[in-house]
C-alpha cells in the first residue's frame, strides 16, 4: 500500500493527530511513542501508523486512562487480538468497571439537580451524593476539554 511510505513532517502529523508539537515529543521522551525517524536533516518524520497511535493515545486518555496504564496497549500491533493479551484484556475491563463507577456517581449528581430543579428550591435537603466531589475527577483529566 502505498500510504504505508508516507512520511510526515512533525507539523503535519500535529495536524492530523490533534495534538501539540510539544505534546508528540514528550510522549516520544517517556517512551510512550517510539523515537521518530530523523530525515537527514534532523527533523523528525512520521509514518501513518504513529498518527494512528496518536489518535489511540488521545482516545485512551478521554477514557481516563492515565499514560502510564496505556504502555501496555501501545506496544500492542494494530492488528492485535486483545483474547491474546489476557492481562491487557483485564485491566481494559477494570478500567471500565471504574469509568461505570463514574457514571453512576455522575448520574447521583444529575439527579440531584433534577430534583432542586423540580422543587425549584435549593433548600438543604439531605445531600443524597455519596462521595466526594463527584466532578473533580473529570475536571482533573481535562475530560470536558
Amino acid at each position: 500500500m502505498m500510504s504505508d511510505n508516507l512520511m510526515f513532517s512533525i507539523k503535519e502529523t500535529s495536524e492530523q493527530a490533534g495534538l501539540s508539537e510539544d505534546t508528540i515529543r514528550y510522549y516520544e521522551k517517556i517512551g510512550l511513542l517510539p523515537r521518530a525517524e530523523r530525515k537527514a536533516n534532523r527533523h523528525r518524520v512520521y509514518r501513518s501508523e504513529d498518527i494512528h497511535t496518536m489518535k489511540l493515545i488521545t482516545c485512551l486518555k478521554k477514557t481516563g486512562m492515565s499514560l502510564e496504564e496505556m504502555k501496555p496497549y501501545l506496544q500492542m500491533s494494530m492488528d492485535s487480538d486483545l483474547a491474546d493479551f489476557p492481562d491487557e484484556r483485564e485491566m481494559l475491563v477494570n478500567h471500565r468497571k471504574k469509568v461505570e463507577a463514574q457514571i453512576a456517581s455522575l448520574q447521583q449528581v444529575v439527579d440531584f439537580i433534577d430534583e432542586k430543579l423540580e422543587k425549584r428550591s435549593m433548600y438543604p435537603d439531605e445531600c443524597p451524593i455519596t462521595g466526594e466531589n463527584q466532578m473533580s475527577v473529570f475536571e482533573k483529566q481535562n475530560i470536558f476539554i
